[in-house]
């Protein structure tokens, strides 16, 4: 009868099978495989529970038909049943005829032992083939029940070596446990963890496990030959096993990085790639990450603003890592793919990253000011044309006509002196009032390109000029606090301060009904700031009309900015114009 114990591992085998099966049915992956385990979990579970009620004929029967058939069999067609090819035809008809044969002779010790070998030998070897030949989706579903697989048999052995007794032997069954699980995540998830990565620590702790054990059988068996009866004092034994303790970190370091060259491919040296990466690193940000990308082996790097994608390099994959970057208000991310093999970056790769990611910040930060400059560029160039198009325009429709006429004029005077020159009177009388309304154009085109009340009063006398003739809707005037101290702008920012200031107050005076406002004009960090406010009793939000356009426009043709907000004391209008250093 088998032990109790073993009867439970067992049944927790049939359990993740029964359970693990259901599951992939559910996700409808990999149905055939599916089918077969949901049989060997329902048979295992079966043929425990029979054994443990006494009936220990059929229930080593179906034990048999679970472990030597049923499950094998599973295992062959996941993730999908391949009949075409030769090699899987052989491994079919090998484990199918194994495990018919083991079943049908299940008290045949020595039959189910060899078959039960020959099935395990084929399941390996067909198992390797088909990562071997398979496509990278498929390798990575057939690694995760072949990684499951092999820690299961790691740990199957070192319980047997360790404990051989029945108690290993439970355990042996006991860690099968994780292999329907690994198969259902295989098809389902597969992606959640690159499989690789803990392929190479499966490996590494078990070489590092093989090493000590085979360490201490060493020690052992070479006392025995020298001719030791008793075994080593305790003492001798804590120091050899505190000498053994501080060589498995080295060991496991070292064995890594022959594993994960052997696997994946040799590994950059950090301080190298941070050298190399540093002296490639210039203004366009898809050469950096380039460079970033080569230097530290990585498949895959991208860097982002905001929502925006700045620059990508290589071929997405599945599992990246996100180091943030200080780029303005935006702020801005790089994201980098793991190499194969790796769980997270290492913290070489990490170091790297961290000295090169201030010279990244600081590219697109340089990109950002290269985009601002060209956008105002173009504003600036823009600006001009609607300026030179709105002077055609004034020119061309205005006082174009006008001294048409004043010519035509002169010629019809010139022609009437002599002849009525009562009418040439009249026409030298029209011909004057016409020159004095084409001078007071000219004069108006000249304000229209620069007030010139600026260069007679300078900017703070020609705002108090302007302010002094503005009236509210009772016709009172409007009174003005000045703030300002003794300003030297450029012509620019000085005319553009000059047309906030007076739109500004022309608005207060048509549309707050107040009779008081405040302007301010201090330099402050490099920049003129201008606030003008009134004291209305409406502090609702304010609807953007023809002059608040027109403020934003002279604020942004400098390379400004203006906001208009209303406060619980009335109206606020803020402009913060750039001075250049």
């Amino acid at each position: 009868m088998i032990p109790y114990a073993a009867l439970v591992a067992i049944a927790a085998l049939g359990v993740s099978s029964l359970a693990s099966g259901l599951a992939m049915l559910v996700v409808r992956r990999a149905r055939t495989s599916a089918i077969l385990l949901v049989c060997a979990g329902c048979v295992a579970i079966a043929g425990a529970v029979l054994d443990a009620t006494d009936h220990e004929d059929p229930g080593r029967a179906l034990l048999t038909c679970a472990a030597a058939l049923l499950f094998p069999l599973a295992v062959t067609t996941y993730p999908r049943t391949a009949w075409r090819h030769p090699v899987d035809f052989v491994a079919l008809c090998v484990i199918s005829g194994a495990g018919v044969l083991a079943t049908v002779q299940w008290s045949n010790e020595s039959v189910t032992t060899a078959m039960g070998f020959t099935t395990a030998l084929a399941l390996i070897a067909h198992t390797w083939w088909r990562i071997e030949r398979a496509d990278r989706e498929t390798r990575r579903t057939l690694l995760w029940p072949a990684l499951a697989g092999g820690a299961a048999g790691l740990v199957a052995g070192f319980a047997s070596f360790l404990i051989p007794s029945t108690v290993g032997g439970t355990i042996s069954v006991a860690v099968l446990v994780v292999v329907p699980i690994a198969m259902y995540v295989g098809v389902s998830r597969p992606d959640v963890v690159d499989v690789r990565g803990l392929i190479v620590q499966v490996v590494v702790l078990a070489v590092v496990f093989i090493a000590y054990i085979s360490m201490y059988v060493s020690i052992e068996s070479l006392l025995e030959v020298l001719g030791s009866d008793s075994p080593p004092p305790v003492g001798v034994m804590a120091v050899l096993g505190a000498i053994v303790a501080t060589t498995f970190h080295p060991l496991r370091v070292v064995l890594r990085g022959v594993v994960d060259e052997l696997l994946f491919g040799a590994r950059p040296d950090p301080l190298g790639a941070a050298t190399q990466v540093a002296g490639q690193i210039g203004d366009d940000p898809v050469l950096a990450l380039r460079a970033i990308r080569e230097a530290l082996v990585l498949p895959y790097a991208s860097l982002r603003v905001g929502d925006d994608e700045v620059a990508v390099t290589g071929a997405p994959v599945t599992h990246t890592r996100t180091l943030p970057l200080s780029v303005g208000d935006a702020g801005g991310e790089l994201v980098v793919g793991l190499r194969a093999g790796d769980l997270t970056l290492s913290s070489g790769d990490e170091h790297v990253l961290s000295l090169v990611a201030p010279l990244l910040a600081q590219t697109l930060r340089a990109r950002a000011l290269a985009t601002d400059l060209h956008h105002s560029r173009g504003q600036t160039v823009t600006a001009l044309e609607e300026e030179r198009r709105r002077l055609r325009r004034d020119l061309h429709d205005g006082l174009g006509p006008r001294l048409s006429g004043i010519a035509f004029t002169s010629d019809a005077a010139r022609n009437s002196v002599r002849a009525n020159p009562a009418r040439a009177e009249e026409l030298l009388a029209a011909l004057r009032a016409e020159t004095g309304t084409a001078i007071e154009e000219i004069r108006q085109l000249v304000y229209g390109m620069r007030p010139p009340a600026l260069d007679e009063l300078g900017l703070i006398r020609a705002l108090r000029q302007q302010a002094d003739t503005l009236r509210v809707a009772d016709g009172q005037p409007l009174l003005v606090t000045m703030t300002a101290e003794d300003l030297r702008l450029p012509a620019a920012v000085e005319v553009a301060a000059y047309r906030i200031v007076v739109e500004g107050l022309r608005n207060v005076a048509r549309h707050s009904g107040s009779d008081r406002a405040g302007v301010l004009l201090v330099c402050l960090d490099g920049h003129l700031t201008i606030e003008i406010r009134d004291h209305g009793p409406d502090a609702s939000p304010w609807t953007a009309g023809v002059g608040l356009a027109s403020m934003r426009e002279r604020a942004a043709e400098v390379g400004g900015q203006l906001t208009a907000t209303p406060t619980p004391d009335g109206g606020l209008v803020r402009a913060v114009l750039p001075l250049p250093g």
